[in-house]
């Protein structure tokens, strides 16, 4: 079944972060509930990795952010995109 998962205000969600996303309902509620710039936050803090280790671990800890009731990556300047 496709589940719809919100995007940013400039970025679209990759493939691997909406594997993540709909794999727990609770996390993508979390996701679904943080507003658009948010989003954007964290899916350019995600697509900024350099390594595809660093990616992954991003991922996994966007889900855990979230559902610690985190809205944005921390330490970090932010999306230079928008």
């Amino acid at each position: 079944m496709f589940k719809k998962v919100a995007s940013g205000v400039v970025h679209k969600v990759p493939a691997d972060l909406r594997e993540m996303l709909v794999a727990d309902i609770k996390v993508l509620d979390a996701w679904q509930n943080i507003t658009p710039l948010a989003r954007n936050e964290w899916l350019c803090w995600v697509e900024s990795a350099k390594k595809s280790e660093t990616r992954e671990k991003r991922i996994k800890r966007v889900a855990n952010d979230l559902l610690n009731g985190k809205k944005r990556p921390c330490c970090w300047p932010g999306c230079t995109h928008r």
